[in-house]
């Protein structure tokens, strides 16, 4: 993909990775990646069109795209993890049909921060759409690394930082620092034809962080006495009273954590995206003269990639093999593990039940949880924590010690947002329902009008011409799930067919017939996943049997259609015995 040879728009750098060679530093100028397509005088009377394809009546899988005239820009890309209704489902990922039918259009894809609910769906995306992508180093690091494991090698990566802009078609990107549980989070201030579009992005406001900047609320209140049309701000915590506890808060109880266990081994499991925490824990290994092992693949590879760019500060010597560990005294070694959600095949969870060779738990371990439960694994990382104490180990989780903080901004930070960006609109993000019906409440509480504030669901399109706001079409949109390699529609047979066979169970039926009589030689049956006895069985037989001698076979044009008899056959006589649907197979064989 060739570099266009445009000038850098005023207020920052923006440094190009061509086919995903090594991130540029960002003191080299490089030209914008930018598509030049000024709106023309009809374009104008045109209105803005936001369109949601995901992080809308959920949380995760954010992906959202402003399109005016000719011209889209697309807001991160995000994933989110199979519930359990969906049997073998590795991801989840947003289905972009609208896009890959209108993908001459798009200008760029913009991301807010490296979470996976942000970037993780863009290794799939990019098989069907082809934009440059701007993010801030670690993004676009974790990103490069992602691309790689797919083997895709053409993507073209733009480096940005703080204050940046760049121009997308008719839109002008302003990227703004932010804090949040990982490094590099931005906001974004998107001018368009109609007027500004703020876009918090996850966020907290941290006036003590333990590495980087604070929030730059300035440039936001500059960014808002200018004026801004529409607010679309995150939701997650929009419940929770208050302001987020500072970073600096969780760094004086891993202090704690450290002096009050100088002859035990430490294993601190943590999010491995969240680098100021893993270099909290390292600055605390060197001082308490300890060795740090990392468990975990996405750890290490996290790890790696932020010391590569130097967002991560790792002492020589410092890190050894988790399979030597065992060569240290207890105290003398700290294991930073994946696991904090209690996820089946974490470092963690295996260390848990015992299944991880290289950590054997015991009495002489203190492990610390370093995360919040998110809703809906309570069960698991109850779970491991359990399993953890009946091995002997002592656990420090978040009910008992203040050892993490939220990335994610409290009603408070919300208030003080919505005071700065004063926007005349506002579309609440990033949230399930009730989070987005909240966060619309707290902006009517600040004095928003109702007719003001549109609640989105994914599909939606929200049409704006800068003076009114609506919904507009409703776009193809939804979910794709990933298993393995391949990528389904949210309207799977295969899904379904697993759902079936995981609540229902399979029957196979083996009929054989002769090919000079066409009578009915045998009648075989197995069930697998159905509770069902040895006389329900024989019954099932004979019931069957006795369908097929009272035809005359020859008359059954295919095997098709004798399949058909033998489901319909089984399939009421199973229900009345077991009150169970079970997936009937037939399989017709001529002797």
């Amino acid at each position: 993909m060739k570099r266009e040879k445009n000038k850098v728009p005023a207020g920052g750098t923006v440094n190009t990775v061509k086919k995903q060679k090594p991130i540029q530093s960002e003191k080299a100028v490089n030209p914008v990646q930018s598509v030049q397509a000024k709106p023309n005088k009809a374009d104008n009377k045109k209105s803005l069109k936001i369109r949601f394809l995901g992080g809308v009546g959920e949380i995760g899988k954010n992906m959202t795209a402003l399109e005016y005239g000719k011209d889209i820009i697309i807001i991160d890309a995000g994933l989110t993890f199979p519930s359990e209704n969906m049997p073998g489902v590795d991801l989840v990922i947003p289905d972009v049909t609208y896009l890959a039918q209108n993908k001459n259009k798009i200008r760029g894809i913009v991301i807010t921060h490296g979470h996976e609910d942000h970037i993780g769906s863009l290794p799939y995306i990019l098989k069907e759409l082809s934009a440059p992508i701007y993010g801030t180093k670690l993004s676009l690091t974790l990103i490069e690394n992602k691309l790689k494991e797919q083997k895709i090698n053409d993507a073209v990566l733009n480096c940005i930082k703080p204050r940046s802009v760049v121009k997308l078609g008719c839109f002008t990107v302003e990227f703004i620092n932010v804090n949040h549980s990982i490094a590099g989070a931005v906001a974004l201030s998107v001018t368009t034809p109609v007027g500004v579009v703020f876009h918090s992005g996850d966020f907290k406001i941290d006036y003590t962080p333990v590495a980087g900047e604070t929030m730059d609320l300035t440039r936001i209140a500059e960014i808002g006495k200018k004026g801004v049309l529409l607010l679309m701000a995150e939701s997650t915590n929009v419940e929770l009273e208050g302001f987020t506890m500072s970073e600096s808060v969780v760094k004086d109880t891993l202090e704690h954590v450290f002096g009050d266990n100088a002859d035990k081994r430490l294993i601190i499991a943590t999010f491995a995206s969240n680098v100021h925490r893993l270099q909290q824990i390292l600055d605390l290994a060197v001082k308490y003269k300890r060795k740090v092992a990392f468990s975990g693949r996405s750890m290490i590879n996290i790890a790696e990639a932020a010391e590569k760019i130097g967002e991560l500060k790792i002492p020589a010597n410092l890190i050894v093999d988790v399979e030597k560990t065992g060569s240290f005294k207890d105290g003398q070694i700290v294991i930073v593990s994946t696991g904090t959600q209690g996820e089946p095949m974490s470092a963690l969870t295996r260390m848990a039940s015992g299944e991880f060779n290289k950590v054997k738990i015991g009495n002489n371990d203190t492990v610390v949880i370093s995360a919040s439960v998110i809703p809906g694994n309570e069960k698991m990382i109850y779970g491991v924590i359990n399993n953890l104490y009946r091995l002997g180990a002592e656990v420090i989780y978040e009910s008992l010690e203040p050892i993490h903080v939220s990335g994610h901004a409290l009603r408070g930070e919300l208030r003080t947002l919505h005071s700065l960006v004063k926007p005349k609109f506002f579309i609440p993000v990033h949230g399930e329902y009730r989070h987005l019906k909240k966060h619309a409440r707290l902006a009517e509480e600040m004095g928003m009008r109702p007719t003001n504030i549109m609640i989105a669901e994914i599909g939606d399109t929200v049409e704006t011409d800068g003076k009114n706001i609506k919904f507009g079409e409703k776009i193809p949109a939804g979910s794709r799930f990933v298993d393995g390699v391949g990528i389904d529609g949210a309207d799977s047979f295969v899904l379904r067919d697993r759902i079936h066979l995981s609540e229902d169970g399979l029957l196979v039926a083996v009929v054989a017939v002769e090919e000079l009589s066409a009578r009915l030689s045998s009648v075989e049956i197995v069930s697998k996943g159905l509770v069902m006895p040895e006389s329900a069985v024989a019954e099932a037989k004979a019931a069957l049997s006795n369908t097929l001698n009272q035809i005359d076979l020859r008359t059954v044009r295919d095997e098709t259609e004798l399949s058909g008899i033998i489901r319909r056959s089984l399939r009421n006589y199973i229900f009345k015995a077991t009150k169970k649907n079970p997936m009937i197979i037939p399989i017709v064989m001529v002797v």
